[in-house]
């Protein structure tokens, strides 16, 4: 086991013990140097759940849970699960089930609530939530910004952070006056998938080295992911368990000690409240 002499945080990857490699993935994590991880719920439908109402997200939260546990036994530091709706799943609904965008948006919404539960009873650290990545109706991207601000009322309520995945951008300030309106800081908002910098909110940069010299550079909060999404149909996506403490080391190596801490201790407890030197 590598020990980098510093924390090494993945700020969001998903994992799945009964379909792919789930722990095995971890003790790769742990091998290269890394010692605590954000697991993201996976979408619900990846799962085999498709949720007709808020309840039936529950089942995909307690799963996330079982493997946040075992996933804290294989390392040095620990696990926190984050916990919420895909803000794609609109899109099933809506093009696949014939749902109504605004109905969709009910039900997402509801899911959100469930959720809202395990951040306010502790073990969740931040909400998940969202828009599509991609083109869509204006009522779909309506019903989508109106879960979006939801989830960030919840944060709020729960004072935990909310992590976003968006479309592609550097410019998020529009979410960050909504964060304003609803009472959570927006530094606690997390653009993930982010590149180098994100006005607004912070960036959780992915591990491609121009991104992290962008974020360096910045001298900004940011934290670092890879968005390993644990399939066995998409071995090769995004980026692999071992590619933040490889990334961890190539800062190291290039002196930037501070970016790291930055990025594994200060960061992670300004946004989510936890210490990830013990």
């Amino acid at each position: 086991m590598r020990d980098l002499g510093t924390p090494v945080l993945d700020d969001h990857l998903h994992l799945d013990p009964r379909h792919a490699r789930g722990v095995e993935a971890v003790k790769d994590f742990s091998r290269s140097g890394g010692t605590h991880l954000l697991v993201v719920n996976k979408p619900s439908w990846h799962l085999g759940v498709e949720a007709d109402a808020g309840e039936d997200f529950r089942a995909v939260f307690e799963e996330t849970l079982a493997v946040v546990d075992d996933a804290t036994d294989e390392l040095r530091g620990r696990a926190w699960p984050v916990l919420g709706v895909h803000p794609t799943l609109i899109s099933r609904l809506v093009d696949e089930r014939d749902v109504a965008p605004d109905d969709a948006a009910d039900l997402m919404c509801a899911g959100l609530d469930v959720a809202a539960e395990y951040a306010a009873d502790g073990p969740a650290v931040a909400l998940k939530s969202g828009r599509p990545h991609y083109d869509v109706s204006d009522a779909v991207w309506d019903a989508s910004n109106r879960v979006l601000r939801h989830a960030l009322s919840l944060a709020a309520e729960t004072g935990v952070a909310l992590q976003l995945h968006t479309e592609a951008t550097e410019d998020l300030t529009d979410v960050a006056d909504w964060a304003a309106d609803a009472g959570i800081p927006p530094a606690r908002v997390v653009k993930h998938y982010a590149s180098g910098e994100c006005a607004g909110v912070t960036p959780s940069v992915m591990c491609e080295k121009d991104y992290l010299d962008d974020a360096v550079d910045s001298g900004d909060p940011f934290l670092m992911e890879t968005d390993y999404v644990d399939d066995p149909d998409r071995p090769g996506a995004v980026m692999g368990p071992k590619t933040v403490p490889r990334r961890v080391n190539w800062l190291l190596e290039n002196g930037h000690e501070e970016a790291v801490r930055r990025a594994h201790v200060e960061t992670p407890a300004a946004v989510y409240g936890v210490d990830t030197t013990l």
